[in-house]
């Protein structure tokens, strides 16, 4: 995982942000249909245009979503999660349990070490 080239690296570095994480679940909850941008932006709260836009570019790319444009005008722009797309929601699903679980622990440890004074 310390190799810039381990697979595992290159994985969290494309996957390992919130609003990836975000645009996939809300993708995942969608499936097989698929989203209009506007749709996806406001059901992701606090994400960017220019954040949202180029989170998507990077899962296309990826061979995560599929992006179909419609030539009117202004283009209608639709999302969906392809295959690969749908099975990575799993392991997501899973961490996002782990964080649900453990986030009090680690804002207790927090705080505790936010109260303790510096060494």
């Amino acid at each position: 995982m310390l190799d810039p080239l381990c697979p595992t690296r290159q994985l969290l570095d494309r996957i390992g942000t919130k609003w990836t994480s975000m645009a996939v679940k809300v993708l995942a909850e969608e499936a097989p249909d698929e989203l209009r941008f506007a749709e996806l932006r406001r059901r992701i709260p606090g994400i960017s245009q220019k954040m949202l836009s180029v989170t998507l570019q990077s899962l296309v790319r990826d061979g995560l979503v599929a992006r179909r444009v419609e030539p009117t005008v202004p283009p209608a722009v639709h999302h969906r999660l392809t295959e690969l797309g749908l099975s990575l929601e799993g392991p997501l699903a899973v961490l996002r349990a782990w964080a649900e679980a453990h986030m009090p622990e680690i804002a207790r440890s927090n705080q505790l070490a936010d109260e303790s004074p510096p060494n």
